[in-house]
């Protein structure tokens, strides 16, 4: 005998939750930032959008699955030269320019992430570091083509004149315009990575982080995936780079220097590894309190290892953990308090 009234029911319990489209929500947060912000909160907003578009690409890697990378500075750096060297000596257009930084940075991290891959643990890091200072060596070197130490100065700003047929956008300053393009170049590749993470292929990522023989054990081709994953997050770091170049109006030795990696891995732990905002939380944290503090003081590494020690021993889980495990305890308290007087 059929049911018909039955069946509705059971889609309504089992239907998967609505999910939340963060990322949306954050960029029209963020998008009136040039209108109603001074020119200092354009330029830090601007900054703190590249360095969390760089920090979530790390998190594909050290938070989804559980490889560290000390080089992954490497392919921001590839990024940022080859849109800038495109854009400045060859007058590119961006829109040609900023797929190719792309496109050149997961050329950059396939062949690197070849050898990587057949590593693991600390030796799987200390390649990735060993890569990375042989791009700085070639960028530090190769005056012809990276201007050496000198660098490449004067990047040009993308030609964003078509901006001005756009209704409240054609009284916006060339920095407020670079302020808009950045944010919805930065929202669309988050997009993609939070897809990304919520597929089948980032829930084998997970496995594969959270138990690398069970994973190889049931049929998963462990090191294909990483190698997928190390690619694609090469990729997202190579934009993420070749908007800072522009951002900088240069692009410098130091912006493939590995301590570059260090600081984009504070800024993922800090906010949270194991979350998906967590490292964009890091990053408006570390970028904030950098500009503030250094105002007031020139030991600002003294305070960053401050907060460092308190990050470790009171926040484990980062920032956003601190928050969920808060919001958690909560929500169980209120449920006892529901219980106990029901």
């Amino acid at each position: 005998m059929s049911l018909p009234l039955s069946r509705p029911m059971v889609r309504s319990r089992n239907a998967s939750p609505r999910r939340v489209p963060w990322t949306l929500i954050v960029f029209l947060l963020l998008l009136p930032m040039p209108w109603i912000g001074s020119r200092y909160d354009t330029f830090l907003a601007t900054q703190i959008i590249i360095d969390a578009l760089f920090a979530v690409s790390l998190n594909l890697l050290l938070g989804t699955t559980g490889l560290v990378s000390f080089g992954h500075v490497a392919y921001f750096g590839v990024g940022a030269y080859v849109c800038g060297i495109l854009m400045k000596t060859y007058g590119v257009s961006f829109v040609i320019a900023f797929p190719a930084a792309g496109l050149a940075a997961a050329l950059f991290s396939l062949v690197f992430g070849y050898f990587c891959v057949r590593l693991t643990k600390i030796y799987f890091a200390m390649l990735t570091l060993a890569f990375s200072q042989i791009v700085w060596a070639i960028c530090f070197k190769w005056d012809a083509v990276t201007g050496g130490d000198q660098g490449i100065a004067d990047v040009p700003f993308p030609d964003m004149h078509w901006m001005a047929a756009i209704p409240g956008l054609d009284g916006l300053t060339e920095n407020g315009r670079f302020y808009i393009l950045t944010l919805t170049l930065a929202a669309i590749c988050t997009a993609a990575m939070a897809q990304i993470t919520r597929s089948p292929f980032g829930r084998m990522l997970t496995a594969i982080r959270d138990n690398r023989e069970r994973a190889a054990f049931i049929g998963l081709n462990v090191r294909a995936y990483e190698l997928t994953v190390f690619v694609v997050a090469g990729g997202f770091a190579g934009f993420a780079g070749a908007l800072y170049g522009i951002y900088t109006r240069g692009v410098f030795p130091d912006y493939v220097f590995w301590t570059q990696s260090a600081q984009v891995m504070i800024m993922t732990i800090l906010g949270g590894m194991n979350f998906f905002w967590g490292p964009p939380v890091g990053a408006l944290v570390l970028d904030w309190l950098n500009q503030e503090i250094t105002n007031y003081t020139q030991y600002w590494p003294f305070v960053l290892g401050s907060i460092l020690l308190v990050l470790l021993f009171a926040l484990p889980g980062g920032v956003v953990g601190g928050f969920n495990r808060a919001w958690v305890a909560v929500q169980r308290r209120r449920s006892r308090l529901v219980a106990r007087d029901a």
